[in-house]
């Protein structure tokens, strides 16, 4: 069964899966300018790190359509004003720096985002005219998204080597197709193993509080036949505690050069948990989640929620009226907890920095 993606162009529209409505409606949200793809991605439209980067290179694609022939105007809603008919090119790019500032502003701890938005302007600055510029970023925009369909499949076959026949794996959030271009990190690894004719099983945490693995990840891997459990996330204790899983594999927004890694509010208790039950842990991310820029895990900006994201559960409230909620979307897991890393260019233990030149990788 084809896999329904979550990033589509078709004739200059951005169309994007809204993940709020998976599982039980697949509806499009059509963004005809950056502003649209900010909002779709604050709030969650779409979502996961390699999607997020991907959907900011369209929405800058947008931007540029809009501005080349606007060039006048700051505001992507005016798209159809009368415009100066001398339009210089500095001003446009002007305007999509204040574009990229826009879309970087929406999530602060996926590195993909930010990495997607220098790609673009730095494409933007080899070009002489809006004109050109437009098609560059066409051009760059599919090549971001199509590397991230190549890097996840390399991840996949990287990380299915680590799965053995038989094997029962936890899994946390949404690291799936759903969460990149398509193929998915740590679904990828799953998918590759599953490919490759291992028998095996996933338990999915259903990842509180916004319930990408209840949701997400389990339709994915239906869609799939691959066998999947659903659990809640402070079930995943007994589980491994009862020995019905041998490894745990999860995504990354993003990696510090020491190792350590940033994901999904949950993933951090998980690798304690798999630390002490002798479990590995491991966790899949494209190179373009790996900041050499960031020391450790303590100066990732760990993005915080709206409160409603606790307190209701799909639009029903479930805590009392006033509560006091803190709602970090993202947790650091230390590198001392993760068994390796998996990445496009191979697998690696430890420090981010020695792990890329080991696999002769030059950032």
């Amino acid at each position: 069964m084809p896999r329904v993606p979550a990033i589509v162009w078709q004739n200059g529209l951005l169309k994007l899966l809204d993940q709020r409505r998976l599982p039980l409606e697949i509806i499009y949200l059509d963004c005809r300018d950056h502003g649209a793809v900010a909002d779709a991605i604050q709030k969650m439209v779409v979502r996961g790190a390699p999607a997020i980067g991907a959907a900011a290179a369209y929405g800058m694609l947008l931007a540029a359509r809009v501005y080349a022939v606007c060039g006048a105007s700051t505001d992507s809603r005016v798209a159809g004003a009368a415009c100066p008919a001398s339009q210089q090119f500095d001003q446009f790019k002007q305007q999509l720096v204040l574009a990229a500032e826009e879309l970087r502003r929406t999530r602060p701890t996926a590195v993909n985002l930010e990495w997607a938005l220098q790609r673009v302007l730095a494409a933007v600055e080899q070009t002489g005219s809006p004109a050109e510029a437009v098609q560059v970023l066409e051009r760059e925009a599919a090549l971001i998204a199509s590397e991230d369909v190549e890097a996840n499949r390399a991840i996949g076959k990287f990380g299915a080597t680590l799965i053995k026949d038989g094997d029962h794996i936890i899994t946390h959030c949404n690291a799936g197709a759903l969460a990149t271009v398509d193929y998915g990190t740590a679904l990828g690894v799953i998918r590759a193993a599953h490919e490759e004719d291992k028998r095996i099983h996933v338990y999915a945490d259903e990842t509180r509080p916004y319930l990408q693995g209840a949701r997400l990840t389990t339709w994915e891997l239906m869609q799939d036949g691959i066998p999947v459990t659903l659990i809640t996330d402070n079930m995943a204790a007994w589980v491994m505690a009862a020995k019905k899983a041998d490894l745990v594999i999860v995504g990354a927004d993003r990696v510090a050069a020491n190792g350590d890694v940033a994901n999904k509010i949950g993933t951090y208790g998980l690798a304690v948990l798999a630390k002490f039950h002798k479990i590995p842990f491991y966790v899949a991310a494209p190179l373009s989640s790996i900041d050499l820029s960031i020391a450790s895990g303590q100066d990732i900006v760990i993005e915080e929620r709206a409160p409603e994201e606790v307190t209701h559960v799909a639009g029903q409230q479930v805590a009392p009226t006033g509560v006091t909620v803190f709602n970090p979307a993202f947790d650091v897991t230390p590198a001392a907890l993760i068994t390796a890393v998996i990445t496009e260019k191979g697998v690696f233990k430890g420090s981010a920095a020695a792990g890329l030149k080991s696999l002769g990788v030059s950032r």
